[in-house]
């Protein structure tokens, strides 16, 4: 993030941008998130006003961007599971930025072999639960199969938009939020995958892959709040922040959002 150097050693929290959009299929600037988030973020003042507390003295550090393979998305997904690899052995609190969701994978697969058990919480407007499309497996529309293909118990919130046949399990549908409801679906551990999309386009136009509807701000705070306080969110990710040249209050909303999380997890 837009902090004053910080020390990896010292650090709890580690953002990793990967500015990755190979797969993306309408717009196509996603890419740019991790670099519009961390430029938005040096705006952010750092005491939060509702936990009363300054999350980055607890130390943030932020890696240089990933460079994406160019030859085919799982060797990018393999750069990424190195890394995650790496920020888990040294007892970080990983935060991952996109880019396009399918990056999620990477990440899923360091944790699958950290944790025993663990679900992933998804928020999103769309269930990305295709087995293939566009001729691949590892596209943004499959990452959710992707992960159920592993074995790992996925809830999914902020639903607006499925594929017909889809296997729809733990699936909470805008405007359907019961929050009590959506955290007795989580195991102990959770890793967050929060797809920028989930939020109404009112207040987050730039992204990859709009739709109509969608989460306020508040409802998303009062959810991820309540999921650090009755589980343990074990990591993170921030993905498909498609900036929109002029337009910094998106950028701005994706870098909050991100501090947020911190400051329930520190």
């Amino acid at each position: 993030m837009g902090l004053e150097k910080q020390e990896y050693e010292k650090a709890k929290v580690v953002i990793f941008p990967v500015p990755y959009n190979s797969t993306t299929y309408w717009k196509s600037g996603t890419k740019e998130g991790p670099r519009a988030i961390i430029e938005a973020s040096r705006h952010i003042e750092l005491y939060d006003l509702e936990t009363k507390k300054d999350p980055s003295k607890e130390g943030i550090f932020t890696l240089e961007p990933l460079e994406p393979s160019k030859n085919s998305p799982q060797e990018t997904l393999a750069r990424i599971k190195s890394v995650m690899d790496k920020l888990l052995a040294d007892g970080k609190f990983p935060i991952m930025l996109g880019g396009e969701h399918s990056i999620t994978l990477g990440a899923i697969q360091a944790f699958k072999e950290k944790f025993i058990d663990f679900s992933v919480l998804q928020i999103d407007a769309h269930s990305d639960l295709r087995d293939e499309f566009e001729g691949t497996k590892y596209h943004h529309a499959s990452v959710m199969k992707r992960v159920k293909d592993l074995g790992i118990s996925t809830t999914q919130v902020g639903i607006r938009s499925v594929s017909e046949g889809e296997e729809l399990e733990n699936v909470f549908f805008t405007p359907d939020l019961p929050v009590d409801k959506i955290v007795s679906t989580l195991k102990k551990n959770v890793y967050l995958t929060f797809d920028l999309d989930a939020f109404d386009p009112s207040i987050m136009p730039s992204v990859g892959t709009p739709e109509p509807g969608g989460l306020g701000w508040y409802e998303v705070l009062n959810l991820i709040r309540e999921v650090s306080k009755k589980r343990k969110i074990i990591g993170a990710d921030v993905v498909e922040l498609d900036p929109i040249p002029g337009l910094v209050a998106p950028d701005f909303l994706a870098a909050k959002l991100v501090y947020k999380i911190i400051s329930y997890i520190v």
